[in-house]
């Protein structure tokens, strides 16, 4: 099997179980991603699978935490299909869903393409190309029955964990002037039978700042030759410690003046 038919092969696997709901050990010998590289080939092959052009990206391991949970150096890219996109207020499944938590997230959707090129982009110009902020709550799921111990290049072909995302209204104008390092979301899940509970989060929790994040994606992308194109949307990672959610469970993020949305969990 050549190494293009191996990451072919690889995706192929992983799609399959996200689609069905069932795990794996690891992806078999043959086709397994040894390298960064080798799980951003395999992860690429996922956009054949969408009817829809790419929704945007995720960003995952944006914490020294994070990190540190699942074994990895820095963050890991991911895509976001259309098809796996609901609006605010969903109610969200979690049929074969094994991680089983909501993450509160900055978001951003792009007003202008960014291209790749040699150079590194700065933070000033990619917070230029942005066109909106929004709340956003991810919910994260893998295709391995150990997602910890998989390795870096096993989880950028299961593509960073992504699985499904709740985008929120777009936040007023003036948010640009915001301290987003400082700011700080606040969550609560609310459960039949049971006292609500709240977590607060941070902008710093995630790169230090999320503004950092995105433009430590579009580098990310750049280095790959994949433009970050307008209208993508990128969340930039988790601001505060993963929320544990069940079915029946509701969810409910509070940005504050950027806004806020909800939503509910089912089987």
């Amino acid at each position: 099997m050549t190494a293009d038919a191996g990451m072919k092969a690889a995706s192929d696997l992983l799609f399959r179980c996200w689609e069905e709901g069932w795990k794996l050990p690891s992806v078999p010998d043959e086709m397994r991603p040894r390298t960064r590289a080798d799980g951003y080939e395999a992860q690429a092959f996922l956009e054949q699978r969408s009817a829809s052009p790419l929704f945007g990206w995720k960003i995952a391991a944006t914490s020294l935490a994070g990190q540190a949970h699942i074994g990895v150096d820095g963050p890991l890219a991911g895509r976001i299909l259309q098809e796996r996109v609901l609006p605010p207020g969903a109610t969200v499944s979690l049929a074969g869903n094994a991680m089983k938590v909501a993450e509160p997230e900055f978001a951003f959707r792009m007003a202008q393409t960014l291209a790749p090129r040699p150079g590194d982009y700065g933070t000033d110009e990619v917070m230029a190309a942005v066109g909106s902020l929004h709340p956003a709550i991810e919910v994260p799921d893998s295709r391995f029955e150990d997602f910890v111990s998989a390795g870096e290049a096993q989880l950028l072909a299961d593509n960073a964990c992504a699985h499904q995302f709740v985008l929120g209204e777009p936040a007023p104008d003036g948010w640009r002037d915001l301290d987003l390092v400082t700011f700080a979301p606040k969550a609560t899940v609310r459960r039949p039978g049971q006292p609500p509970t709240t977590r607060m989060g941070q902008g710093a929790n995630v790169l230090g700042d999320p503004r950092v994040a995105l433009t430590w994606l579009a580098n990310e992308l750049s280095r790959l030759s994949i433009p970050l194109q307008a209208g993508q949307v990128v969340t930039t990672g988790t601001c505060m410690v993963p929320l544990a959610v069940e079915a029946s469970d509701e969810v409910e993020v509070d940005f504050g003046v950027l806004g806020g949305l909800r939503i509910a969990f089912g089987a």
